[in-house]
C-alpha cells in the first residue's frame, strides 16, 4: 500500500505524533510525508517527500495570534497551485492530520481521504466545548481540512471514532521521578516576559524551553534551552509540574505521567479553549492570561493535589489498524 500522510507543522505536536506513528504505518506499506507549515521547532527525520509553507501560525509577544503577519504570509494562489500539483491520486491511502492543502487536493480530484488526529475528534458533537462557543472557531475545526471519514484523538473516548491520545513510546516506558523543577513550554510568550515572573520564585527551579534560544543558558533559577525532543521528554519525566498551553499532545503526556499541569490557552485559538473545557474533567487549572497575579497563581498551583491521570484504552498499533481498516473501505 502507498500511503500519503499530510502533517501539519504549525506546532510540534503534529510532527511528534507523526514520528510515533510512522513505524506502525510502514507495516502496511510505503509512507510519503507532506509537511505543511513552518512553525515547528522540532528537527525531524521523517520521510518528507513534499513540503509547503502551508498556512502557518504566528504569535504576538503578548500570547495571542499575530493575524497581520499570518495574512501577509498567506497566498491563496500558492495554496491553490500546490493543491492541484499534489499527486494524491497516486496513493492507496491519504491520511490528513488537519492539513488544508492536501484536503483541498483530495476534494478537487475527488480522492477519498481520512481525517486523522485531535482536530478530527471535533466532528463529533459530543466532545467538550466552552460555555461560549465561537462560530468562526467551530467552522475552522469542522471545515479547515474536510475529509471523507475521520479517526479522532482526545483525552477521553467521547464517540465511537475517537481514540485516546498517541503517547510517545519514551513516555509510555518512562519511570516518572520528581527532581523538583517546573517544565515550561509557552511559545506564545516571549522569554523575557516569562523570566521576569519566574525570577521572583527563587526557591523554584524552572526549565524554560524556548523557540528562539539557540544555546542552553542559565539565569538565576531558570535554565533556558532550545526546543529539543529528547531534552523536553527528560524534563517532563523528572519534573514536579508543567506550565504550558492548552494544546493536546503535551497535556496528554503530562496527564499520563501523573504530573501537575497548569494550562494557559493561546489567545484566539478556539481549539485550545475546547481543550481547556475538557481538561476540567481532570482537575487541571486553566488561566486566561499572564498578569500581575501569575506568581501567586503558581504558588497556589504547586500546593494543589495531582490531577486525574489519563488512562489509555487503545494502543498506537490498535489506532493505526483502525485507520487502515477505513482505508480499505474507501477503496
Amino acid at each position: 500500500m502507498k500511503i500519503f500522510y499530510a502533517v501539519q507543522a504549525t506546532g510540534n505536536g503534529h510532527i511528534a505524533r507523526a514520528i510515533e506513528l510512522l513505524p506502525y504505518l510502514q507495516q502496511y506499506g510505503t509512507v510519503d510525508i507532506f509537511l505543511s507549515g513552518n512553525n515547528s521547532s522540532l528537527q525531524t527525520s521523517l520521510p518528507v517527500r513534499y513540503k509547503s509553507k502551508g498556512v502557518s501560525l504566528y504569535y504576538t509577544q503578548g500570547g495571542g495570534l499575530d493575524y497581520v503577519r499570518m495574512m501577509k504570509e498567506f497566498s491563496a494562489r500558492r495554496v491553490w497551485k500546490e493543491a492541484k500539483d499534489l499527486p494524491v491520486e497516486n496513493y492507496d491511502c491519504v491520511l490528513i492530520d488537519f492539513e488544508s492543502i492536501a484536503a483541498l487536493s483530495c476534494r478537487l480530484k475527488k480522492i477519498p481521504c481520512i481525517g486523522f488526529g485531535h482536530q478530527a475528534s471535533f466532528q463529533s458533537a459530543k466532545v467538550p466545548k466552552p460555555a461560549t462557543k465561537n462560530m468562526a472557531g467551530e467552522w475552522i475545526l469542522k471545515y479547515y481540512a474536510p475529509s471523507t471519514v475521520y479517526t479522532g484523538l482526545h483525552f477521553k473516548q467521547y464517540d465511537n471514532f475517537i481514540f485516546n491520545p498517541v503517547i510517545k513510546d519514551v513516555i509510555l516506558k518512562a519511570q516518572p521521578d520528581n527532581k523538583n523543577h517546573i517544565t515550561v513550554y509557552l511559545p506564545q510568550y516571549s522569554d523575557d516576559l516569562l523570566i521576569n515572573y519566574f525570577v521572583n520564585l527563587k526557591d523554584v527551579q524552572f526549565h524554560l524551553f524556548s523557540k528562539t534560544a539557540k544555546l542552553l543558558s542559565t539565569k538565576k533559577n531558570i535554565t533556558i534551552q532550545p526546543v529539543d525532543n529528547d531534552a523536553f521528554n527528560k524534563s517532563i519525566i523528572n519534573c514536579s509540574g508543567v506550565i504550558t498551553g492548552a494544546g493536546f499532545e503535551t497535556p496528554a503526556e503530562i496527564l499520563y505521567l501523573g504530573k501537575k499541569l497548569l494550562c494557559i490557552p493561546i489567545k484566539g485559538q478556539y481549539e485550545q479553549k475546547c481543550n481547556a473545557a475538557a481538561l476540567k474533567d481532570f482537575n487541571v487549572p486553566v488561566i486566561e492570561n499572564i498578569d500581575k497575579n501569575f506568581v501567586e497563581i503558581i504558588i497556589n498551583w504547586l500546593q494543589q493535589q495531582q490531577p486525574k491521570q489519563l488512562q489509555l484504552q487503545h494502543s498506537t498499533e490498535n489506532i493505526v489498524a483502525f485507520v487502515m481498516q477505513q482505508a480499505e473501505r474507501l477503496k
